[in-house]
């Protein structure tokens, strides 16, 4: 047990010699997972944004922005009328809407409101913005009409004996009208189908990213493996350990142990990252989480010891490290959902692990699958593991 410990921290401090190896080790996956993830903090509303300047600040303007508030087509945003037209001349928005000082209950009452609506040329947000706006005064306009019905009808029954008991009475039917819109039971009933489609496509930015560059970052050194024997055997490192005391089975797992503690570590990392950057729910089940990441850890790193046995020179083996590695990414979704395949390449891609690999994580941050559901996932890495595990020992060579 001394001797694997020592073969495995011997070539962890070879590993990390140089500031690189930290790029590529945490500050690279990050930032890939960052990027292909459209970025993290951001607002999770899908409405369109409409920038929103209220120049009243009177109750009217309040109501009004409460009513855009409840659209499912856009979300108000109020900011000052100087940073509003600066980020619509840079085209940073699709349409402002200005809301003047005069947005108050007189001007309602005369029928002299306006609003200024600024819009993008040709730009779909920008038409969304203004028919959800419409629809917004629409709805204003109908409580307005209301209020008038009432003030007509009350002051044919019995004349106001003043104008302010008049102003006072359209302030009321207002407000009531206001009242029972709001609470006007909903007019379309919309009834969702039994019918369930079996081409369905789970598919979360934020998770596929974490979960595909944990994947990607961590194979591409897992099978580096192959370079560290290759550089073994050039400089004769490999031959001395093996004219010792030492046992083939012995530096094999110590080397192989040490490169998947490392590769560990590096996962959890990432994981932590996605817990608490990206609020993603890789913790629901720790578990099958450990599971899964040591299962394609451990496929990995079997994929890397075979490797080793075709290689000849630690250039070579660097080389085709990072494209089998990439190559293996791609194909088994971990930079694209791989629904956007074709069939063909779907069926063809499983003789992969990094398939097998993303579709365990994916159970898990994006589907809240259990242990018991992974397992079978779990199986077919570990199926991978055994059968390069033995090819690369029957064919290991320290020569």
């Amino acid at each position: 047990m001394k001797k694997i410990l020592m073969i495995a921290w011997k070539d962890i401090r070879l590993r990390f010699t140089g500031w690189a190896e930290w790029l590529f080790f945490l500050v690279l996956p990050i930032l890939f997972t960052v990027i292909l993830a459209g970025g993290t903090g951001g607002t999770t509303d899908g409405r369109v944004r409409l920038v929103v300047v209220d120049q009243a600040n009177s109750p009217l303007s309040s109501d009004f922005l409460v009513a855009l508030q409840k659209s499912e087509a856009v979300r108000p945003d109020v900011i000052s009328l100087k940073s509003a037209l600066s980020q619509f001349d840079q085209r940073q928005v699709s349409a402002i809407l200005i809301i003047p000082g005069e947005f108050d209950l007189s001007h309602l009452e005369q029928g002299n409101l306006q609003l200024e609506l600024r819009q993008q040329p040709n730009n779909m947000n920008a038409i969304i913005a203004q028919r959800a706006v419409q629809a917004v005064i629409s709805r204003i306009s109908s409580t307005v009409d209301i209020a008038r019905t009432s003030l007509a009808k009350a002051e044919q029954i019995k004349p106001f004996a003043s104008e302010m008991e008049r102003q006072a009475y359209f302030d009321t039917s207002l407000q009531k009208a206001q009242t029972l819109m709001n609470q006007a039971p909903t007019r379309l009933a919309v009834v969702n189908g039994t019918f369930q489609p079996t081409n369905t496509i789970d598919y979360d930015p934020r998770a596929n990213s974490s979960a595909g560059q944990l994947i990607t970052w961590v194979f591409i050194p897992l099978l580096s493996i192959s370079a560290l024997f290759a550089f073994e055997r050039q400089s004769g490192t490999l031959r001395r350990i093996m004219i010792t005391p030492t046992r083939k089975s012995t530096y094999l797992f110590g080397t192989i142990a040490g490169e998947v503690a490392t590769a560990l570590l590096q996962m959890l990392l990432l994981v932590g990252f996605g817990i608490l950057v990206m609020k993603l729910d890789w913790g629901h089940a720790p578990l099958a989480l450990a599971v899964i990441l040591v299962a394609s850890a451990l496929a990995a790193a079997a994929l890397g010891t075979t490797l080793g046995t075709l290689v000849k020179t630690e250039g070579q083996a660097g080389g085709l490290s990072i494209m089998l590695g990439m190559t293996m990414a791609l194909l088994g979704g971990c930079w694209y959902p791989i629904e956007l395949f074709p069939q063909f390449i779907r069926n063809l891609v499983k003789l992969l692990p990094t398939t097998w690999a993303m579709q365990g994580m994916l159970d898990i941050v994006l589907r809240g699958r259990s242990l018991q559901a992974i397992l079978p996932t779990a199986g077919v890495l570990l199926v991978f593991a055994l059968v390069f595990f033995v090819i690369g020992i029957w064919r290991f060579k320290y020569e």
